[in-house]
């Protein structure tokens, strides 16, 4: 997520320096856990980061980028209701996620 037009005229790649949020679900592959739950976003300073994860049937919202690693995290089982950080700051609710856990 980054504000509108941040992209503009940088090509196919851009620094992630305007980025607001990064969202990521999980794979299903064996090592997962160690690609999808690593620090990579606080490392490039991406504010929030949110991470759908379907194998154990949460949301997690990392938050306070310092120092390559996120400071805060919250994480909530699918179904709930999910605030997610300035400069975000919106609120999410995550009930049509319930039918991965089926």
């Amino acid at each position: 997520m980054v504000p509108p037009g941040a992209f503009k005229g940088h090509g196919e790649w851009s620094a992630p320096d305007d980025a607001l949020m990064a969202v990521e679900v999980t794979s299903w592959d064996a090592d997962a856990a160690r690609r999808d739950r690593v620090d990579k976003h606080a490392a490039a300073g991406i504010p929030v980061y949110l991470l759908i994860d379907r194998e154990n049937c949460s949301v997690v919202v990392f938050n306070q980028p310092e120092n390559g690693s996120y400071q805060h995290e919250e994480r909530l089982p699918f179904g709930a209701t999910v605030h997610l950080p300035a400069p975000v700051d919106i609120t999410l609710d995550t009930e049509p996620l319930k039918e991965l856990a089926d």
